[in-house]
C-alpha cells in the first residue's frame, strides 16, 4: 500500500545524495519511521541507524520494517535497546534507542561501519537526542564528512534544524490526511470537577455518538489511566487495554493489536501513543489536555513531576491520530475559548531536565562547544558539574577522572553508578540502583525504602502485609539489577542499605529537625518532611532517596534510615568541623559554635567562647542588613545635611542605608553589638563621619552647616529634613538683617519660623529683606499690642537684634 511519504522520498535520496544531510517534516501516519531507512539501503554504504525515542517504539519500527521485507527482525532489519538486541553481521537496518547512539559515538567516534544516521521523532526534544545530533554533527565536521545525517520531525519547526544543519535540504511529506471533526467542550471545565470522571464521561459520549472504529483516549500517566479504566468497565462492546511506558512489553503489544470480533478496542494512553506507534483502527481521540513533564531544579537537585496543559503543537499530534485511516472524531477536555492559551511547543528536555548526565558525557568527549539546537543553560550545567564533581566524576579542574569515565560506562544516572562502583557491585547494590531508576514497585506505601527492597526480593510476603505490589515493576527491576550486577566486577563491601542511599545522595542526609513534626534538614541545604506516623517519622538521620521537589520543604516519599556511625563510615572525609559565627534570624542574636558537620548537617554543636571580634563584628553586620539601620535624630539630621549637598552637585560619599550596609565600613562600631537591641541602637554619626572623611565633614559644615548663627551670636540648629533646609527663631534676633541667609553649594535660601516674644510662630518666609519691606507692619501692628514690653521698631533693617524686653513701668 503507497504511504505519503512515499511521494518524498526521491528527494530525501536525491538530498543525501548531494550533500549527505536532510530535514524531514511529516505529521503522523505518512510512513517515514519506516519508509526512508528502507529507501536509502541502497545508497548508503555501511549500517543506517535509526534512533527512536522510546524502546517500544524501537521495537515495533524494527518489526514493521523486517515484516516490510518478509524477514525475521535480526536479519536485514534489527533493534537495540537497552537490556536486549536482535541484530546479526546481516543487519543493515539498526534500530536503537537514543541514549545508545550516545555510548556508540563515545566508544567509537568515527562511527567504524555506519553509513547514516537517522534521526526520529526528533520533535519530541529529548536530551539524549539532542546530545546526540550535536555529537553527530561534531563527527561528521571533524572526522566523517561521508555520514549522511537526517532529522525527522512530525511538529516541529523544522527551519532551525535545517539551519544547524548548515542549511541542510527540508523536505516536507504532506500526510495522509482523513478529515478529523474537533469537539470541545461548551465551556470550561468546572474547576471542581474530578479529572478521571470528567474524561471519563467524555469516553462514554464518544462511544455513543461516534459507533465505529477504536478510540485513542490520552491521559497523563499510569495513575489516571487506572483510575478512567476502573470508571470504564461499564462500557458495552468495549476492550479497555491501558498503554504506558511501564508496562511489560507483552501488555503493550497487546494495546497495540487489533481488537477481538465484536469488540471496539478503547486504548488509555500516555503520550508514548502521540508517535511513533501503529495503532490500527483508531478513528476516535479523546484528549484529557494534561501531559506529564519532568522539572528539574539545579540548585536544589531535585526533580519534580508536573502535570501541565498540553501544548497546541501536542494536541494537534493527538488529534491526528484519529484520521489515519478513515475519517474521525477528536473529542477535547477543553472549550474552544481555551485552546488560545495553549503554549505552542512543550519545552526540549535540555531546557528543563537534569543536566548530571550530559555534563558527564561533555566530559568524556572533552568540550562543551558543541552545536546544540538549545545550548544548555550555563548555570544548570554548572551546578550539575559541582555535583560530578562531589561525586569523584571530575577533577577540580573539570577534567574527566578513571571514576568518571567508569560512571559514562554504566547505563544509570551518575549518583546511582557512583553508588554502585563505590560498593563494589553486589546484589543488593545493583538491586538498590535498578530499584531508584524505576518506578515505584509499591501503591500508596510508606516512605521506607527498605520496604521496597523487600517487595523486590519477595513481593509475597509484602503483599501478605498489607501492601500493593507491581509485579511488573519487581521483574523488570529484578531483571535490570541482574545485568548491572555484571556490569561491575563484584568486591561488595559490606554496607548497610542507608550507607548505599547515601553514596547516591550525599546531598539528601537528613538530620531530624527538634520538635514533634517529622521535619529534617537535608546535608544540601534544603529542608523535607513526612506525614507523621509512619515508621521512619521518628527517624534523627535518613537518607532521602526520593522527594515530590518542592523548593520551600520537599515531602520525603523514600527514605531509609541511616545511623551516625553508618555515616561516618562511608563520607568520614566530608565530616569536619567548623566555627560558624552568623546572626541568627530567629534568635535575634550573634551566635557564635563551633560545629561538626556534613553539609548543612550538624552533628555536634559546642559554644565557641573565644572567637575573634571582628568575626562577631561581621556577623552583627549580617544582622543590621537584616534588620535595617535606625538612624538616631541627630545622625539624620547629618543625613539629610548630606543629602543636600549631593543633591547640588558636591563630591560627598553615598550614605544611604544601602551603601552604609553594602562594605565593611560599619565594622568598626560593632564590636560590642551581638543583640537586635543592640545594633538597633546604634549611633550613626560617627560611622557616617568616619566615612566622609576630614575634608568632607569640613566641605558639608561649610555648604550645609548643622547650625545657624544669629547675630546675637546664638546658634540655631538647621532642619535639612524637610522640603528645604528651615531655621526657627524670635522675630527681634533678626532686626538689622538685610540680606537672606543661604546654605548649599546652590546657596539656598533659608526657610525661616518667625517667632513671637512667646514662642509662637508669627510669620514663615523665605526672603527677610521682603518681609521687612511688606508683611512686617502688620505683624508689628499686630504682635505690640500682644507684646507691648518688646521693642517693635518702625524700621526693623536700621535697629539692633535684641532678646530683652523692656523693663517694667518704661
Amino acid at each position: 500500500m503507497a504511504l505519503p511519504i512515499d511521494d518524498v522520498l526521491p528527494g530525501i535520496r536525491a538530498a543525501i545524495r548531494s550533500q549527505g544531510m536532510a530535514v524531514v517534516q511529516a505529521p503522523p501516519g505518512a510512513g517515514k519511521t519506516t519508509g526512508v531507512p528502507l529507501a536509502l539501503r541502497d545508497i548508503i554504504k555501511g549500517r543506517i541507524i535509526l534512533l527512536e525515542p522510546r524502546r517500544l517504539a524501537a521495537r515495533a519500527a524494527a518489526e514493521r520494517m523486517a515484516e516490510t521485507l518478509g524477514e525475521p527482525v535480526g536479519q536485514t532489519v534489527g533493534y537495540r535497546i537497552r537490556g536486549e538486541a536482535k541484530v546479526s553481521r546481516a543487519t543493515r537496518i539498526e534500530v536503537v534507542t537514543e541514549g545508545i547512539l550516545t555510548r556508540m559515538i563515545q566508544s567509537d567516534p568515527g562511527l567504524e561501519g555506519v553509513g547514516a544516521l537517522i534521526f526520529d521523532e526528533f520533535h519530541e526534544r529529548s536530551l539524549n537526542a539532542d546530545l546526540g545530533l550535536a555529537l553527530a554533527l561534531e563527527v561528521r565536521s571533524a572526522l566523517r564528512d561521508d555520514l549522511a545525517l537526517i532529522v525527522m520531525s512530525a511538529t516541529l519547526d523544522a527551519a532551525p534544524v535545517a539551519a544547524l544543519m548548515g542549511d541542510a535540504p527540508l523536505i516536507t511529506s504532506a500526510g495522509r490526511a482523513f478529515p478529523v471533526e474537533t469537539r470541545w467542550l461548551p465551556r470550561p471545565l468546572d474547576a471542581r470537577a474530578r479529572f478521571d470522571q470528567a474524561l471519563a464521561a467524555l469516553v462514554f459520549q464518544s462511544v455513543e455518538e461516534c459507533p465505529e472504529g477504536g478510540v485513542l483516549v490520552f491521559l497523563p500517566g499510569e495513575g489516571e489511566i487506572r483510575r478512567v479504566e476502573g470508571l470504564l468497565r461499564g462500557l458495552k462492546g468495549c476492550d479497555i487495554r491501558p498503554l504506558f511506558g511501564a508496562m511489560e512489553f507483552a501488555a503493550q503489544r497487546a494495546a497495540l493489536a487489533p481488537a477481538a470480533p465484536g469488540l471496539r478496542k478503547v486504548v488509555l494512553a500516555t503520550s508514548i501513543a502521540e508517535t511513533s506507534l501503529t495503532i490500527p483502527d483508531i478513528r476516535v481521540v479523546v484528549d484529557g489536555g494534561r501531559a506529564r513533564r519532568a522539572r528539574f531544579d539545579a540548585p536544589s537537585g531535585m526533580a519534580r513531576l508536573v502535570t501541565e496543559r498540553v501544548t497546541r503543537a501536542e494536541a494537534e499530534q493527538r488529534r491526528g491520530r484519529a484520521g489515519r485511516v478513515a475519517p474521525g472524531t477528536c473529542y477535547r477536555l477543553w472549550s474552544r475559548g481555551e485552546e488560545g492559551a495553549l503554549a505552542a511547543f512543550p519545552p526540549a528536555e535540555i531546557e528543563a531536565g537534569d543536566l548530571t548526565g550530559l555534563a558527564l558525557e561533555l566530559a568524556v568527549w572533552g568540550g562543551s562547544d558543541l552545536p546544540f539546537l538549545t545550548p544548555p543553560h550555563p548555570g544548570v550545567l554548572a551546578e550539575a558539574r559541582a555535583l560530578l564533581t562531589a561525586l569523584q566524576a571530575l577533577d577540580s579542574a573539570g577534567r574527566i577522572t578513571d571514576h568518571g569515565r567508569a560512571l559514562s560506562a554504566l547505563p544509570l544516572h551518575p549518583r546511582l553508578g557512583h553508588m554502585l562502583i563505590r560498593a563494589g557491585g553486589g546484589t543488593q547494590a545493583a538491586t538498590l540502583a535498578a530499584l531508584l531508576a524505576e518506578r515505584d514497585p509499591l501503591r500508596a506505601a510508606p516512605a521506607d525504602l527498605a520496604l521496597r527492597m523487600a517487595a523486590v526480593a519477595d513481593p509475597g510476603r509484602v503483599e501478605r502485609d498489607g501492601h500493593e505490589v507491581h509485579r511488573g515493576t519487581v521483574e523488570r527491576i529484578r531483571l535490570e539489577a541482574r545485568r548491572l550486577a555484571r556490569a561491575v566486577p563484584e568486591a561488595p563491601l559490606d554496607l548497610g542499605l542507608g550507607q548505599l542511599a547515601a553514596l547516591a545522595y550525599p546531598d539528601r542526609v537528613g538530620l531530624r529537625r527538634k520538635g514533634d513534626a517529622p521535619r529534617w534538614v537535608l546535608s544540601g541545604g534544603k529542608g523535607a518532611a513526612m506525614a507523621a506516623g509512619q515508621p521512619l517519622s521518628g527517624a534523627r538521620l535518613l537518607v532521602a532517596t526520593d522527594l515530590d521537589g518542592d523548593l520551600r520543604e520537599a515531602t520525603i516519599r523514600q527514605a531509609v534510615a541511616i545511623s551516625e556511625s553508618e555515616l561516618r563510615a562511608v563520607h568520614g572525609a566530608q565530616i569536619v568541623w567548623q566555627d560558624v559565627c552568623e546572626w541568627s534570624r530567629r534568635e535575634g542574636r550573634v551566635q557564635a559554635r563551633r560545629q561538626e558537620r556534613f553539609g548543612a548537617v550538624v552533628l555536634e554543636d559546642r559554644i565557641w567562647s573565644d572567637a575573634p571580634p571582628e568575626t562577631m563584628a561581621r556577623a552583627a553586620l549580617e544582622g543590621l542588613r537584616q534588620i535595617g539601620l535606625t538612624p538616631s535624630p541627630a545622625a539624620r539630621r547629618l543625613l539629610a545635611r548630606i543629602d543636600l549637598c549631593r543633591r547640588d552637585g558636591a563630591d560627598l560619599p553615598d550614605c544611604s542605608d544601602s551603601a552604609l550596609l553594602a562594605d565593611d565600613s560599619l565594622l568598626p562600631w560593632l564590636g560590642r553589638a551581638r543583640t537586635d537591641t543592640d545594633l538597633r541602637g546604634l549611633d550613626l554619626v560617627e560611622p557616617i563621619r568616619a566615612r566622609l572623611g576630614w575634608e568632607g565633614v569640613q566641605l558639608i559644615d561649610r555648604l550645609a552647616p548643622a547650625q545657624f548663627e544669629t547675630p546675637l551670636g546664638r546658634h540655631v540648629p538647621i532642619d535639612y529634613e524637610g522640603e528645604s533646609p528651615g531655621i526657627e527663631l524670635r522675630l527681634q534676633e533678626l532686626f538689622g538683617v538685610t540680606v537672606h541667609p543661604t546654605v548649599g553649594p546652590k546657596r539656598l535660601p533659608l526657610r525661616i519660623t518667625l517667632l513671637s516674644p512667646g514662642g509662637k510662630p508669627v510669620q514663615v518666609t523665605m526672603d527677610l529683606p521682603g518681609f521687612w519691606t511688606s508683611s512686617y507692619a502688620d505683624v508689628r501692628r499686630d504682635m505690640r499690642g500682644r507684646y507691648p514690653r518688646h521693642p517693635w521698631p518702625e524700621d526693623p533693617r536700621e535697629a539692633d537684634p535684641t532678646l530683652r524686653a523692656k523693663p517694667r513701668g518704661t
